[in-house]
């Protein structure tokens, strides 16, 4: 019988020996692969660029470092890249123009500002940005706004109508179901947990998301107004009478220039270029050209070197990486910055609806020490709330966005309750302990005032570091803060005129502010942080990838995409137990 057991045992060691292997070859493979660096297209003469932005989201690309291989990839598909491309081929030869051609993005109100502008800088070197689309959204349109000649199919349309956000609240679905959040927090605006305790919004809430919405609107439709030359006045009639519904109104409200289908859009390129209608137009994707010139970029010599950090995501312990924030990769790129020498100033870009309250003070300290030895100057990008803020407040200078979310300095607790869900299907929980207090809280069972008291102590502590960090920081009167903090939002326009930020202007802007700070005129980017990951984690993630992704789709087409929004909604919720400085709602702009 043994003999039959060593066998068996023998031939599971091969097999999962030979699948172990088989991923590790394949892993390898997509490795070596990676950096070959694949067959990137080459720029050629009399070209235009793409700027087909479906696969940039993030501000920073992200540098990841394997450590079992000794491996290091970095990837040029974030904003910072594209920016920087665009910088380059104002004074490449081979580039004559940009076109942006049905572009679908998935970037922030302050993301499309810094290529509007970068756009605009382009220009003026005497090259042409032209735009075409079948349809445009609000802020496809934003991007387009910008160029010399706007074209659109002639049955499109332009979905030109002010800005919305929809709050779900859940306090009668957790009355139906029995399942129900245990909540506790500082801040009579912190309203990510409003819904669930009441079934109607607030008008504290309805107030600041009113405030919210037509400050980012005055930025959006101010920069349109400029780049369309039209008025103010005449843009917010457009909206509201929703006056670019088809190409004929759009045209005639001079939102665009010219109705056309795309063939001759593209002659009209062929016409700048001044090539035969016949022959094909030199184009390149912009993520080529960025894997193109990005050699030239890096050659650029300097004797000084301005690192950015880039911190984006939402805040959560341990490694963090190019979609969370974790005081692992943060904390290590601050002070590999401070030691470098060549590093003159660290620019902190924060893109953060906040999260962790104990990360967002471990990277506070760091920043701290940093401070110690070098300037630290803060770029805020779409957001930069409650977690974000917090990581902000004790920088040299802080720069905003106009549309810029800020602020949000405030707290919550929250704490899953299955009670009522449990007795309805017949569920008991009993309880051993050997003292008081050893449970803390089960889910199973209503809060205790002991464990609540605990919780409210916790979170007043950290309410009153956070504003006694911001008062320091801002040099503001701690009462000061306390008055514009309980958790209200605002957007970078009214935090300036609160003290929260110092300018408005762009990554650029911090970036040149720096340099200035330390009288340096050579100098180049240097970009951070670097994630480190195991042989394990890509393994996990290999593996499960394609599941959760299926997974996703299966349940998202089995009950529906607006039951599936909210599902995402109360896992969202749920995913934020214990304390948290979290932007006060999952901010849902249309």
């Amino acid at each position: 019988m043994n003999f039959f057991k060593n066998v068996l045992a023998t031939f599971v060691g091969i097999i999962l020996f030979c699948m172990m292997s088989f991923f590790l070859l394949l892993i390898v493979g997509v490795v070596a692969a990676a950096g070959s660096g694949g067959s990137s297209k080459s720029t050629k003469s009399n070209s235009i660029i793409k700027l087909d932005l479906e696969d940039v989201s993030n501000d920073y690309g992200g540098s990841v470092y394997i450590e079992d291989f000794d491996y290091k990839e970095t990837n040029n598909d974030g904003l910072i890249n594209v920016l920087q491309a665009i910088e380059y081929a104002k004074t490449d030869d081979k580039i004559k123009g940009i076109s942006i051609e049905n572009n679908a993005s998935y970037l922030g109100l302050t993301q499309r500002k810094a290529i509007v502008d970068k756009l605009n800088e382009f220009k003026k070197t005497g090259k042409f940005v032209v735009a075409y689309s079948d349809f445009y959204t609000q802020g496809e349109y934003y991007l387009a706004s910008v160029a010399d000649t706007v074209y659109m199919n002639p049955m499109g349309s332009i979905d030109f109508k002010g800005l919305a956000s929809e709050v779900l609240y859940m306090k009668d679905l957790q009355e139906k179901t029995g399942i129900k959040m245990e909540v506790i927090r500082h801040g009579k605006y912190k309203s990510a947990v409003e819904p669930f305790l009441q079934q109607h919004m607030s008008d504290e809430n309805r107030e600041q998301l009113t405030v919210l919405l037509n400050s980012m609107w005055d930025a959006y439709v101010g920069d349109v107004a400029k780049n369309r030359k039209i008025s103010v006045e005449t843009l917010n009639d457009i909206a509201t009478n929703l006056n670019a519904r088809n190409a004929n109104l759009a045209l005639q409200n001079k939102l665009i220039d010219k109705i056309a289908y795309i063939d001759q859009y593209q002659n009209g390129i062929k016409k700048a270029l001044n090539i035969k209608y016949d022959d094909d137009i030199n184009e390149i994707d912009i993520l080529d050209y960025i894997d193109d010139v990005n050699l030239n970029i890096k050659k650029i010599s300097a004797k000084d070197q301005i690192a950015v950090v880039f911190a984006q995501g939402e805040i959560k312990d341990g490694e963090g990486n190019v979609n969370t924030i974790g005081e692992g990769s943060i904390n290590r790129a601050l002070k590999a910055a401070r030691k470098n020498d060549k590093i003159k100033a660290v620019v902190l870009r924060v893109n953060s609806p906040g999260g962790s309250a104990l990360t967002s003070d471990i990277i506070w300290r760091e920043i701290e020490l940093t401070k110690k030895v070098k300037p630290v100057i803060v770029s805020m990008g779409d957001v930069a709330a409650s977690g974000g803020y917090y990581i902000s407040c004790n920088a040299n200078k802080i720069f905003a966005e106009p549309g810029t979310i800020t602020g949000s300095i405030g707290v919550f607790g929250m704490i899953p309750n299955f009670k009522d869900v449990a007795e309805k299907f017949g569920v008991n929980s009993e309880v051993v302990t050997t003292h008081e207090n050893a449970l803390g809280h089960s889910s199973f069972k209503d809060m205790s005032p002991k464990y609540r008291e605990t919780i409210t102590e916790s979170i007043e502590i950290i309410y009153d570091t956070f504003i006694s960090r911001v008062a320091e920081g801002r040099k503001m009167d701690k009462t000061k803060v306390d008055e514009i903090a309980q958790g209200r939002v605002w957007t970078g326009t009214m935090a300036k005129e609160l003290g929260l930020v110092d300018e408005l202007g762009s990554l650029d802007d911090a970036i040149t502010y720096a340099a200035k700070l330390v009288n340096s005129t050579n100098y180049k980017v240097s970009l951070y942080p670097e994630y480190k990951i195991e042989l394990n984690d890509l393994f996990r993630k290999f593996l499960g990838l394609s599941v959760s992704s299926v997974k996703e789709e299966v349940i998202k087409n089995e009950i529906g995409a607006e039951n599936y929004e909210l599902l995402q909604r109360m896992n969202y919720i749920k995913q934020s137990e214990g304390v948290q400085a979290m932007l006060p709602y999952q901010l849902n702009i249309k």
